[in-house]
């Protein structure tokens, strides 16, 4: 085992069961930070755990559809109370839509807005109860390029990414004084399995994107700031300048 763990910083990561999520379950756990993987799938989330466990830290798996907004707070503090110090949160679990404005369906344009903005607020909502005792924590929000730039036929999932940028700069200023430093990560795009899902109508070429370990680098650099600093925003984009 290669662990070069020197804290007992335990981090939880929504969306951990693939993508960006579990590149950052599997950077993390390089990095001597112990893992609540959340996820809809549980075989999924085991492989990583047991990946995690390999390094050298520990790893629990929860099962949670973070769809079901009206149960996420709940959840996610049910969650913290596993652990004497969840002093991470990586909300990372989203949705990719394309679509004009003016065809979007409502209950689309919920769904989108569900998952990608209410689900964080709850859980952010459901952990601030132990970081505010803590005295300390770290919030990590993944949102998108599109958080600052729209779009055509990507107009509601900018919506909900813009949405995150100021949640997350709200929820900055209000706890600061808690000692809870609070982040955005705005990637360009990622070659994730978002691509290949239903809500998704695009053709790019994946393999000029970014990889999901480049963005999880990022990721955990902004984590291992010193505690007197906070990386407020990081922006990672292709080198190649690929949207």
């Amino acid at each position: 085992m290669n662990s070069i763990a020197t804290t007992n910083r335990t981090a939880l990561i929504t969306g951990a069961s693939s993508g960006i999520g579990k590149a950052t379950a599997l950077a993390f756990a390089k990095a001597g930070i112990n893992l609540a993987l959340v996820g809809r799938s549980e075989d999924k989330l085991t492989a990583v755990a047991q990946a995690a466990i390999a390094v050298g830290v520990t790893a629990k798996i929860y099962v949670v559809d973070l769809a079901q907004i009206d149960r996420v707070a709940a959840q996610i503090a049910t969650i913290a109370a596993d652990f004497d110090n969840l002093d991470i949160l990586i909300n990372n679990a989203g949705m990719a839509y394309t679509g004009t404005v003016g065809e979007t369906p409502l209950a689309d344009w919920q769904r989108v807005i569900d998952l990608n903005l209410t689900s964080v607020f709850q859980c952010i909502q459901g952990i601030l109860p132990q970081m505010r005792r803590q005295k300390s924590g770290v919030i990590v929000n993944i949102s998108s390029i599109a958080s600052k730039q729209v779009f055509p036929n990507w107009g509601i999932y900018s919506v909900s990414k813009f949405g995150l940028t100021a949640l997350t700069q709200a929820v900055a200023g209000e706890e600061r004084a808690n000692g809870i430093r609070v982040t955005t990560i705005c990637p360009g795009s990622v070659n994730t399995p978002l691509w290949d899902t239903d809500t998704v109508q695009a053709d790019f070429d994946r393999s000029a994107m970014l990889t999901p370990e480049m963005v999880a680098e990022g990721i955990l650099y902004a984590v291992l700031a010193p505690a007197g600093a906070v990386v407020e925003e990081l922006t990672i984009v292709p080198s190649g300048g690929a949207f």
